[in-house]
């Protein structure tokens, strides 16, 4: 019984000398790790064109029903993506999402992506819904150029649409 008392004491001591490992939060912030999945971004191609192409994809493969996309055909005089549909309406639901990051696997373009920013905190649930204005980012630093491809298809026009009759 003494024996283990010594022993506590001995590991308290022990710490009584050593520096604080307490983070002033926020004042400082811990790096996370590279795979850590945070709030959703947006990308957009070095030209200033939006990545997303309005596929719903994300939507498809969300399992919590977070993510609303509603597309819309591309203007061919001034297009706001490299398709022939872009995203007029992209809202994630924060509370909803768990971020799991299937969203990000699912986008063809690579347009959501899940950053290290970890800081969401609401006071009204209608906070909690970024709308599409408030994930876009000004520009993508990563990757400059759409692929050939992407860029051939945005060219061609639609077919014809065919009626039997």
């Amino acid at each position: 019984m003494l024996g283990e008392l010594f022993k506590g004491l001995r590991t308290t001591f022990g710490y009584m000398f050593r520096q604080p490992v307490t983070v002033e939060y926020p004042e400082v912030k811990r790096p996370v790790r590279e795979r850590f999945r945070g709030r959703h971004e947006l990308k957009r191609f070095a030209d200033g064109t939006e990545r997303c192409i309005g596929c719903s994809l994300c939507a498809a493969a969300c399992p919590a029903d977070a993510i609303l996309v509603v597309p819309a055909e591309n203007d061919p005089d001034n297009p706001r993506s490299y398709g022939e549909r872009y995203a007029a309406t992209y809202e994630i639901n924060f509370l909803r999402c768990i971020f799991c990051g299937y969203c990000e696997d699912a986008c063809p373009t690579n347009a959501i992506v899940l950053e290290h920013q970890y800081e969401l905190s609401f006071y009204d649930r209608r906070d909690s819904i970024y709308t599409k204005e408030m994930l876009l980012v000004a520009q993508d630093k990563g990757h400059g150029e759409p692929s050939p491809l992407l860029k051939q298809l945005a060219r061609r026009p639609s077919p014809p649409a065919q009626i039997d009759l």
